[in-house]
């Protein structure tokens, strides 16, 4: 029989898009200080130092793990962080929607999970709002930084579905060693494209660092134990409808916070991309086994 979501697991759901989706806004609030891909670095290696003593080693998965964090987080975060710092975070949150018809088409071809006309059409629908997005005059300027975005989401999506082949490992586990691993690599990746690191880490005050232990702790280590267990349990399909929350949280904080503002254009756009995702994920589907079985 298929795997039901509990009222637990609905609140999970929750919980990880309303601390995602405010992740984005603090993570905009510090990127105006440190360069995004070092930001990145300081969030995973936070997140490391906090789980990685209550985890055991991944003994005969470490390469794998150094891949899965290589395209999850070093590769995606580098692209949507950069692309972030080009763009408000509400925009950044309507685009990064587009994480959702790329994790049904990545659960598609990898687990062979069913994709309907119906799916096809609201993956078309979400592409096309985000290209309204990205048309705004506003904007006209920030495609490179939209592209950034839209690269990060498919990245992520990818991810996502090589976690699902982890075995024997339970989600803080997987979370734990994705941060030992991406940080390095993070590293490295700050290194050769940015510079004034120094700078940076000599002037932040306590309130971007407030934004580093939010992302570290709070997005990483409670946001993706979250996610994790949920993606380890249940089809991709069944659980992506969560992320539909998530700009909401991102548009109202970025409102509250950094005083953002949605031109009539995007507005309309990212009304497109969510309804094209929410028309992805409202077919009524049948029950199904989740892909990978809990160990």
């Amino acid at each position: 029989m298929g795997s039901r979501l509990s009222p637990i697991d609905y609140l999970m759901g929750v919980s990880v898009a309303l601390v995602w989706g405010m992740g984005i806004v603090f993570a905009k609030g510090a990127i105006n200080h440190f360069p995004p891909i070092l930001l990145m670095a300081f969030r995973f290696a936070v997140t490391a130092l906090v789980l990685v003593w209550f985890v055991k080693p991944p003994v005969g998965q470490f390469l794998w793990i150094f891949s899965i964090a290589l395209v999850s987080a070093a590769i995606q975060y580098s692209l949507t962080f950069t692309g972030l710092a080009g763009i408000d975070a509400s925009v950044a949150a309507l685009v990064v929607q587009l994480e959702v018809p790329f994790l049904v088409l990545v659960g598609a071809v990898a687990f062979r999970e069913k994709t309907s006309l119906r799916k096809w059409l609201g993956i078309a629908i979400a592409f096309s709002g985000v290209g309204l997005i990205a048309g705004e005059p506003r904007l006209g300027a920030a495609w490179l930084s939209i592209l950034l975005v839209v690269g990060g989401a498919f990245s992520w999506a990818v991810g996502q579905a090589m976690v699902r082949t982890l075995r024997e490992m339970n989600a803080m586990a997987v979370t734990a060693w994705v941060a030992v691993f991406a940080t390095p690599q993070l590293v490295v990746m700050s290194l050769i494209f940015e510079g004034g690191h120094f700078e940076a880490v000599r002037s932040a005050n306590w309130i971007v660092w407030s934004a580093v232990v939010y992302l570290g702790i709070v997005m990483t280590v409670i946001g993706y134990s979250l996610w994790y267990s949920l993606v380890r349990r249940h089809p991709l399909n069944q659980i992506a409808p969560f992320l539909l929350m998530l700009p909401v949280f991102s548009v109202a904080g970025g409102a509250l916070f950094l005083g953002e503002r949605l031109t009539p254009q995007v507005m309309i756009g990212g009304a497109i991309v969510i309804a094209g995702v929410a028309f992805i994920l409202t077919e009524r589907q049948r029950s199904e086994p989740p892909i990978v079985e809990h160990t």
